[in-house]
């Protein structure tokens, strides 16, 4: 499979996924709502997959985290605007998979630099704690204390506070270093579905061990472009199913 078929792929299974967070009530439909949550598990794995080869082989790596950077500094504003234009009980919820995208960029690289130069990595890796440090400092200032932790994460990207948390950076991180060792990839990313199992409020992220055998069929190839259509996308179909959700009387 092409990185194109694989992101289209996940495409899917995240609008099955979203579409059962926002349409099935868990209540009432238990079984439908299971089923569309549990494939929904295949959806980040694969995206971060296609990551992991698009930032081993872009001609930029500075566009690349620029580009995933304003995304996630987009999906921030656009969040706080639906909440704010289209007020509910629960919210629109935390749609932002571009900053652990992001926060796994930086470390890939901050490694691989100090892989080559040493001092060069330390200062890299000082940076990215001082990112760190200015969440939380910033994050208690009276003008900004008031945004949750999920929308400031997407204007001071944080490790510990994202969509995925780091566990899912280190499996981007791991990803792209195994990504010529199918053998080792696989072994990784089966321990990695073994350690959510055993986490108490995470056990149905388990069934991300769907997505392997998809990315043991990579082929090398990239396949059509059509990049910004996976990030149009992403936040029109979100506040279309809340506002289905939400607004549209059933």
């Amino acid at each position: 499979m092409s990185t194109f078929a694989l992101k289209l792929t996940a495409l899917v299974l995240m609008l099955l996924d979203h579409i059962g967070y926002y349409l099935v009530p868990p209540l009432s439909s238990p079984g439908l709502y299971l089923l569309l949550r549990t494939l929904g598990r295949g959806a980040y794995p694969l995206f971060l997959f296609c990551f992991a080869q698009g930032y081993a082989h872009t001609r930029s790596r500075k566009k690349y985290l620029l580009r995933l950077y304003l995304a996630g500094v987009f999906m921030a504003f656009f969040a706080l605007w639906v909440d704010t234009a289209f007020p509910t009980e629960s919210g629109f919820g935390n749609h932002n998979i571009f900053v652990p995208m992001l926060l796994a960029g930086l470390v890939i690289s901050t490694v691989e630099t100090a892989q080559n130069d040493r001092k060069k990595g330390l200062w890299m890796a000082g940076g990215i704690f001082a990112l760190q440090l200015a969440y939380f400092i910033i994050g208690h200032m009276p003008p900004f204390r008031s945004l949750s932790g999920d929308i400031l994460t997407g204007f001071l990207p944080n490790l510990a506070v994202n969509e995925y948390g780091i566990t899912f950076i280190l499996l981007g991180v791991a990803m792209y270093f195994l990504r010529d060792k199918p053998g080792a990839l696989a072994a990784a990313y089966l321990l990695f579905c073994a350690y959510q199992f055993s986490e108490p409020d995470s056990g149905i992220q388990f069934f991300m061990v769907l997505a392997l055998p998809l990315i043991l069929r990579y082929n090398g190839e990239k396949g059509p472009g059509m990049k910004w259509f996976f990030y149009i996308f992403y936040p029109l179909h979100t506040f279309w199913l809340f506002y289905l959700a939400n607004f549209i009387p059933v």
